[in-house]
């Protein structure tokens, strides 16, 4: 009886914690990768390392100078060698170490036993990138971290940079203007596509950027952001005449470059292969982003007038994408469908649209539209993202590389804020002011109205 209520007074406890270890995992995997799963997986990894990389065929044979000292010295037998492995580095989502490759290994060889190495240590994701020729890095994923999105606190961030996303990886995804300057986003409703595009503007609100919005939604999307916008237009007729604005301010900023650099006035605009950023700082303009959504809006057309308008739009934004860049203008181009079936022009604005980034589709040809052209097996990630799951995309560039990413919940009222605490940011634009947005004067609380009662009557 004593050995019995010894047990349960030692079992209790016991439980106690393996339940409270069950519930960190299910609802807090952060605390417990920190409390149990690091040191869970550091001790794997160092018990294990050698014997993981032999089975894994990333071993090699030893140098015969190393076989000739280990026989003089012991008597052991001789073990292929793995690659050399570097400081184990905790953080707050894995591990991280550095590999020094053995002689005629490279990378893609590590990278081709990345499954089996998550499964040997037991984490949730195992990555790959190279440091520099003989180096790699394994950047290990203790738990799944778009599940719940939480941006990592310091992340650097220069002009012209957003750390929109995370991805899969753990890594901020920065979108970056100067790298990849046009892109295409994608997404159905209630996909996320939206909060992404919160996360840009809030972004750049606080750069000395001009923002410029097309939302041919009546609005719903961009209104919201009006007192950071330098131009908004929200129907297509609206569109139409901003467009040519801004196929004009970028012509005049090409002829700034060509008189600054000493080209000849007649030199084609194509054949310039400066940008804004050789210009002095006091004379170079300021970099104008404009925002693009619901591009299907304005391929759309009932009548033979609006089928001449859309071809004219289209044309112009075709110009923005391929010339805009070294004006310093970037396009962001949002829709919920995107497809050949479009009209005239649809794939060759695609063409020119660097960046893609695909939430959940409710076709696979929209999906392949986004990614098909430049990372085929990205097609089917984009279509297994689940509807319970939204700000889940993947995101890819014409290099071929992709990833998952997920954006963090920010409020319609938060990014509204940051854009209302920028107002004083938008550049004096003369050419613009004809379609500056009207802000609404948020209207003064008033007290409650307190219904008095009658007198009464006799």
């Amino acid at each position: 009886m004593t050995d019995l209520t010894t047990l349960l007074e030692v079992g209790g406890p016991v439980a106690a914690l393996g339940g409270g270890a069950a519930y960190a995992r299910a609802k807090h995997p952060g605390l417990y990768w920190s409390t149990v799963g690091l040191p869970i997986s550091t001790a794997r990894l160092l018990s294990s390392y050698g014997s993981v990389m032999e089975a894994c065929g990333l071993t090699v044979a030893p140098s015969r100078l190393r076989m000739l000292a280990v026989k003089a010295t012991t008597r052991r037998e001789v073990r292929p060698v793995p690659p050399r492995r570097g400081i184990i580095r905790p953080t707050s989502t894995g591990l991280r170490l550095r590999l020094r490759l053995a002689p005629g290994q490279e990378p893609a060889d590590v990278a081709a036993s990345a499954e089996r190495l998550r499964h040997a240590w037991g984490v949730h994701a195992v990555y790959v990138s190279t440091v520099k020729p003989g180096v790699v890095e394994l950047r290990l994923v203790g738990f799944d971290v778009l599940r719940q999105v939480r941006m990592p606190r310091k992340v650097d961030a220069e002009f012209l940079q957003v750390p929109v996303a995370l991805r899969e990886d753990a890594m901020p995804f920065v979108r970056d203007y100067r790298a990849v300057p046009h892109q295409l986003t994608l997404g159905a409703t209630l996909s996320g596509k939206s909060m992404y595009l919160r996360h840009l503007i809030a972004g750049l609100a606080p750069q000395p950027v001009a923002l410029v919005g097309i939302d041919c939604k009546r609005g719903v999307e961009l209104a919201p952001f009006a007192s950071r916008l330098s131009a908004l237009a929200t129907e297509p007729e609206q569109a139409a005449e901003l467009l040519p604005v801004l196929v004009k301010e970028m012509e005049d900023r090409y002829d700034l470059i060509k008189a600054r650099q000493g080209i000849a006035p007649g030199t084609p605009a194509e054949e310039i292969t400066s940008d804004i950023w050789g210009l002095p700082e006091p004379e170079r303009p300021v970099p104008l982003v404009l925002f693009v959504d619901e591009v299907a809006e304005l391929f759309l057309v009932a009548t033979r007038k609006d089928e001449e308008r859309r071809d004219e739009m289209v044309t112009q934004l075709i110009r923005l994408a391929q010339l805009g860049r070294a004006a310093g203008i970037y396009l962001e181009v949002c829709g919920q469908r995107f497809g050949a079936e479009l009209g005239k022009g649809a794939t060759m604005l695609r063409a020119q649209l660097t960046g893609r980034v695909c939430h959940r589709v409710n076709d696979e040809a929209s999906a392949k539209m986004a990614l098909g052209d430049i990372a085929p097996e990205a097609v089917s990630a984009a279509c297994a993202i689940a509807p319970e799951r939204p700000g889940l995309a993947v995101a890819g560039d014409t290099s071929g590389g992709w990833s998952r990413i997920r954006t963090p919940y920010l409020s319609l009222s938060d990014a509204a804020a940051a854009c209302r605490e920028s107002a004083h940011l938008v550049p004096d634009a003369p050419v613009l002011k004809p379609f500056l947005p009207a802000v609404a004067i948020r209207p003064v609380e008033s007290p409650a109205l307190v219904a008095e009662p009658r007198p009464a009557t006799g």
